[in-house]
């Protein structure tokens, strides 16, 4: 590990323009890992030490580390901020389930998620905490159904094996659009939505995740100075329509400097999901531990 590229795990959706603009006109020297699942599985991946860096949601970072039964030093650490907004995450089930009619109606039905421990998973405990669904010592819900990635899900909403899932918006549109799923409501994050790890097998002084950061760096401000390039790019190469993709550009902001996550995110986040029941107060990696 110590002299190869950086293995990069990231997820192929809209939010990766920057790593490809990154790797395409600044040199970004580096094995790009896609993880259609999201951040779970690179959680996974980064305690089975196949990947070196993940570039994924936050509370999906947060709660790998701050769970109580954590083994070892949980295999990675906060270092970067990828994206400064929240993010929001559309509410969906089937084209054909009359008996939802609203978020209400999702009250102690089953959940689709991809993975347990992913953003999906953790942020059914936020709408359930936000909605008072919580009860001490319960699950807000009558089942969490793993399901791997967004097209299972799809399916599941459909087939009546989910009653409802919950996935980023933008990605989803396409399908609300087509009638294959219906949005029932959305939630955002309380938080800034994208933060970048680092395994704990890197040294802490590893110079390749300093030049990741100036790449990332030129490609955010490449981003920012190109726009039609940045649409092109979305509706050629990923699951998004021009048009969707110019709305999303009006609702993201990326940092100026991708080093360094702001304690206060990381704390906020933690109090929230403790009040939402996914971590447990004084158990767990506390929040200054799990950034470098």
């Amino acid at each position: 590990m110590a002299g190869g590229p950086l293995r990069i795990g990231y997820v192929p959706e809209h939010f990766s323009t920057p790593i490809h603009f990154a790797q395409k006109h600044y040199g970004l020297d580096a094995e790009l890992k896609p993880f259609p699942s999201g951040t779970g599985a690179m959680i996974t991946a980064l305690r089975a030490k196949e990947i070196d860096i993940g570039i994924g949601l936050t509370e999906g970072w947060i709660a790998g580390l701050g769970k109580p039964d954590l083994e070892g030093d949980g295999g990675y650490r906060l270092v970067g901020t990828y994206v400064d907004t929240p993010l929001c995450w559309a509410i969906s089930t089937g084209a054909e389930r009359p008996e939802i009619t609203s978020v209400e109606s999702l009250k102690g039905g089953k959940i689709g998620v991809s993975r347990i421990g992913s953003g999906s998973y953790v942020m059914g405990f936020v709408l359930a905490d936000q909605r008072g669904w919580l009860t001490p010592g319960q699950q807000p819900f009558a089942d969490n159904v793993v399901l791997d990635n967004f097209a299972n899900l799809r399916a599941a909403v459909n087939s009546g094996a989910a009653d409802f899932f919950m996935w980023e918006h933008f990605t989803q549109k396409r399908y609300f659009d087509a009638g294959e799923i219906r949005r029932v409501g959305e939630i955002y994050t309380p938080w800034s939505s994208w933060k970048i790890v680092a395994s704990t097998d890197l040294a802490a002084d590893d110079a390749r995740v300093q030049v990741l950061f100036e790449k990332l760096d030129k490609g955010v401000a490449h981003f920012n100075e190109n726009q039609e390039e940045a649409v092109e790019y979305i509706y050629k190469n990923l699951d998004y329509t021009e048009a969707d993709a110019r709305e999303w550009l009006k609702t993201v902001k990326f940092p100026t400097q991708t080093k360094g996550v702001k304690s206060e995110t990381v704390e906020s986040c933690v109090a929230i999901l403790q009040k939402a029941g996914v971590l447990v107060p004084e158990k767990g990696m506390q929040p200054g531990a799990m950034v470098i």
